[in-house]
């Protein structure tokens, strides 16, 4: 048996605000937009990524207070690239808002960013692992 992880849901404001943001500023492809009555499946992904956010208009008053605040201000979600500093550069002049400058860690590069509602992700580059030398 296999699984995966194929959606996360993101709670938005407004369908089409979140839309223009992810398509505009990080460049993910719309994969679905379906009317159901007074609401939409509304799906979003990065090209190549194995797992794409569902963008979920917040229903109510108490899911509108968690729209930016889905992870108590931690990072939640990490945007994994094969080319860290091109998309940095992307991004950058996209207009994004990065809360600090790139760095390299152990692990590879990483730079924490904020989505349209200020939720916190991370662009990272893994660093292949270490060899162990047997």
């Amino acid at each position: 048996m296999s699984t995966l992880l194929s959606r996360v849901a993101l709670v938005v404001r407004d369908y089409d605000e979140a839309i223009a943001w992810f398509t505009g500023k990080l460049g993910f492809s719309l994969l679905e937009d379906t009317p159901q009555g007074d609401k939409r499946w509304v799906v979003v992904a990065p090209p190549g990524g194995s797992c794409a956010l569902l963008l979920a208009r917040a229903a109510n008053p108490l899911q509108a207070g968690f729209i930016g605040h889905q992870a108590g201000g931690r990072v939640w979600l990490f945007l994994e690239s094969d080319d860290f500093h091109t998309d940095y550069q992307r991004m950058l002049a996209a207009g994004v808002h990065f809360c600090e400058s790139p760095r390299h860690e152990d692990y590879g590069w990483v730079v924490v960013f904020e989505d349209l509602y200020g939720n916190r992700w991370d662009l990272l580059q893994r660093l292949p692992p270490a060899s162990s030398g047997q």
